[in-house]
């Protein structure tokens, strides 16, 4: 088990935001607004030396705020080069964008589905742009009907996937690495979803981060036990970084547990 850690940008600052909230109109409900820029974070992240976080720009492509987020994550990437994914708006054409500017990984979650479906040819363009090794896939969730539907577009779109490791094997061939965000709990701190991660922890492929609902302590134990330490894990709005309960130097402490 790892620690991975996050920045999300929101309107060009850095937030904590309940996930479920964000709509295609820009609108959250926030948990925290951070008075410092994302370099900050990817500087601190840096001397801790933690690799592999997730820098996810949380705004619309093609809108100001989009623009303005995306400037934060440019400072980010320079200020902690190698050390960062990126993700939010990524496609075949600012795939290699975001390696150039220092990202090891591209995080791509809507442009790997359209109408629902999985869109192989697209992911197949990603592999010729910037290579297996530095895609992330982002196969976040929703129940309904008591499974794990995948969704796209910031979380608001349903796509007819379910999550299963059948589909973690056949989406292995084009990415290196998955985050998958509990969406139903995320930014809630009320605990983690222990259905998803048993199901997450059946998988023994790429590493896999599990994101959603960390709210206390003992939570990196359960995840621990339930995954048998297979699962990475970020926290985002619980940790005291963010505006949360939970201390970074005892978390560490936690994880860092055998």
């Amino acid at each position: 088990m790892r620690f991975r850690p996050c920045i999300d940008i929101h309107d060009g600052k850095v937030k904590q935001i309940i996930g479920s909230t964000l709509s295609d109109d820009g609108g959250a409900s926030e948990n925290f607004v951070s008075p410092r820029g994302a370099a900050f974070f990817a500087r601190f992240y840096r001397k801790e030396d933690l690799p592999g976080g997730h820098l996810i720009i949380l705004n619309k492509r093609g809108t100001p705020e989009y623009e303005a987020s995306l400037e934060q994550a440019r400072k980010a990437l320079e200020a902690y080069p190698g050390g960062l994914m990126v993700g939010g708006g990524i496609t075949d054409a600012n795939a290699a964008d975001f390696i150039e500017m220092g990202a090891s990984h591209v995080i791509v979650s809507s442009f790997a589905f359209s109408d629902g479906v999985i869109r192989e040819d697209n992911l197949k363009r990603l592999l010729e742009v910037c290579g297996r090794e530095h895609i992330c896939l982002d196969l976040s969730v929703k129940k309904k009907n008591s499974q794990y539907y995948i969704v796209t577009d910031r979380w608001q779109k349903f796509t007819e996937q379910v999550l299963s490791v059948d589909l973690l094997e056949k989406l292995s061939v084009y990415c290196s690495e998955y985050l998958i965000h509990a969406t139903d709990v995320e930014g809630k701190r009320s605990g983690m979803d222990e259905d998803l991660i048993r199901i997450l922890a059946d998988y023994e492929g790429n590493p896999v981060t599990y994101a959603g609902g960390v709210g206390s302590y003992d939570d990196i134990d359960v995840l621990r036990e339930l995954s048998g330490g297979r699962l990475d894990v970020t926290i985002g709005s619980a940790l005291d970084l963010f505006g949360g309960p939970l201390e970074y130097d005892l978390i560490m402490e936690r994880i860092l547990e055998e």
